[in-house]
C-alpha cells in the first residue's frame, strides 16, 4: 500500500518499490511505473497499485478418495503478478485517495480464484486413487498435479499471473480412520519391541547362566585344589610322619648300639675285674694253703681286727694260746738266729 499525504489542494503519493502504480487522469493513462513518487489532483485523477512480489495463497479442503474415506489436503501456492497491465483490466486494484487502501479486495479475488482451481485439481486426484495410494504418495503426487494444472490454466496467464511455487504440507485421513491405519504399524512396532525385549531378557537370562557356570566351575575348580591340598597335607603329614618314626628308630638304633657297645665294655671291665679279682684270689688262695694254720689264724684276727670298731670282751682259751705262744717263740729264735749269723 502506497503512502498518500494530503496538502490544502494537492496531495503526494510514494509508493514502494514492489508495487507497480497506474495513474490516470481524466480517464487518461498518464503515469505507470514501480516505486512511483508524484503530485495529483485528486479530483481528477484515479489511481490503481498492482503489487508485483510473490504472494501465497494457503489451501485446505476435505476430499474423499476411490474408497469412500475423507482426505484432508493442505498447502500453499505462491504466484506473482507479471503482466500489471492485463491484471488491472481483469481485477480492479484501485486504490482510496485519501487512505491508499484498496477501494475493493483485489487480492482476496485473487487467492479465491487459485484456490478454487487448487482445490478443484487436487480433487481429481484424491477421487483416483484409493487412501493408502494418497497417504503413500500423496505429498508428491498431488504437488505435481496441482502444479501441472495450474501451468497449464489459460486463465492465469490471461490475468497476467504467473505460477512460482506449489508446496503441500499434509495430507491427513480422519482422526478415527489414521488411529486405525497406525495401528498395524504400532502393533508391528510393539513387537519389534516386545521380541527385543525378550532378546535382551534371554541375553541377559543367557549371560546369568554363563556367569552361574563360571561361577560352579570355579567352585569346582576351587574344591578340586582344596582336595588337592588336603591330599597334599596328608601325604606332607605322612611323610613327615614316616621321616619322624624313621629318626626315631635310627635314633633308638643308635642308642641300643651305644647302650649295647657299653653294656659290653662294661661287661668287659667287669669281666676283666672279675678275672683279676679271680685271679688274685686264687693266687691269695693258693698263698694262703701253704701257709700254716697259725698264720691263717693270725690273719684272720688281723682281718677281723679291721673289721671291727670296738671290742667290748676278748676271750682267748688255752687251747689256741698255746700253740700261739709256741709259735711266737720260734718264730723270735728264728729271727735271732739269723742276726748272729749277719
Amino acid at each position: 500500500m502506497s503512502d498518500i499525504r494530503a496538502f490544502p489542494l494537492l496531495r503526494h503519493l510514494r509508493s514502494e518499490p514492489t508495487t507497480f502504480v497506474l495513474h490516470h487522469r481524466r480517464g487518461k493513462l498518464v503515469g505507470r511505473g514501480k516505486g512511483l513518487a508524484f503530485w495529483f489532483w485528486p479530483l481528477s485523477a484515479s489511481i490503481a497499485e498492482i503489487p508485483m512480489d510473490d504472494r501465497e495463497v494457503p489451501f485446505l479442503f476435505k476430499g474423499r478418495s476411490q474408497d469412500h474415506q475423507d482426505v484432508t489436503v493442505q498447502g500453499v501456492v505462491t504466484y506473482r503478478a507479471v503482466d500489471p497491465l492485463t491484471l488491472s483490466n481483469r481485477v480492479d486494484f484501485s486504490v482510496n485517495l485519501r487512505s491508499g487502501a484498496f477501494r475493493k479486495q483485489p487480492l482476496e479475488a485473487l487467492a479465491l480464484l487459485i484456490v478454487q482451481l487448487t482445490q478443484q485439481l487436487a480433487w481429481q486426484y484424491v477421487a483416483t486413487h484409493e487412501l493408502r495410494t494418497i497417504l503413500c504418495d500423496g505429498f508428491d503426487s498431488i504437488r505435481e498435479r496441482i502444479w501441472s494444472g495450474l501451468l497449464t490454466e489459460d486463465s492465469l496467464g490471461a490475468m497476467g499471473l504467473e505460477l512460482v511455487a506449489v508446496r503441500v504440507s499434509a495430507v491427513q485421513p480422519t482422526p478415527e480412520l489414521e488411529r486405525a491405519l497406525q495401528m498395524p504399524a504400532m502393533e508391528a512396532i510393539q513387537q519389534r519391541a516386545d521380541e527385543a525385549t525378550f532378546q535382551r531378557r534371554a541375553l541377559a537370562v543367557e549371560k546369568e547362566r554363563a556367569i552361574a557356570e563360571n561361577e560352579l566351575q570355579t567352585k569346582l575348580e576351587l574344591a578340586r585344589r582344596q582336595e588337592q591340598l588336603i591330599e597334599q597335607h596328608g601325604k606332607n603329614a605322612k611323610r613327615e610322619a614316616l621321616e619322624r618314626a624313621e629318626a626315631e628308630r635310627i635314633a633308638a638304633e643308635a642308642d641300643a648300639r651305644n647302650v649295647r657297645i657299653e653294656a659290653g665294655a662294661e661287661a668287659e671291665a667287669i669281666r676283666v675285674v672279675e678275672e683279676a679279682k679271680v685271679a688274685a684270689e686264687r693266687d691269695r688262695m693258693e698263698i694262703y694253703a701253704e701257709m700254716p694254720s697259725n698264720v691263717m689264724m693270725g690273719l684272720a684276727a688281723r682281718e677281723l681286727a679291721t673289721k671291727l670298731k670296738r671290742i667290748d670282751h676278748l676271750n682267748i682259751a688255752p687251747d689256741m694260746l698255746g700253740p700261739m705262744l709256741t709259735n711266737l717263740v720260734e718264730a723270735g729264735t728264728k729271727k735271732l738266729g739269723n742276726n748272729g749269723q749277719e
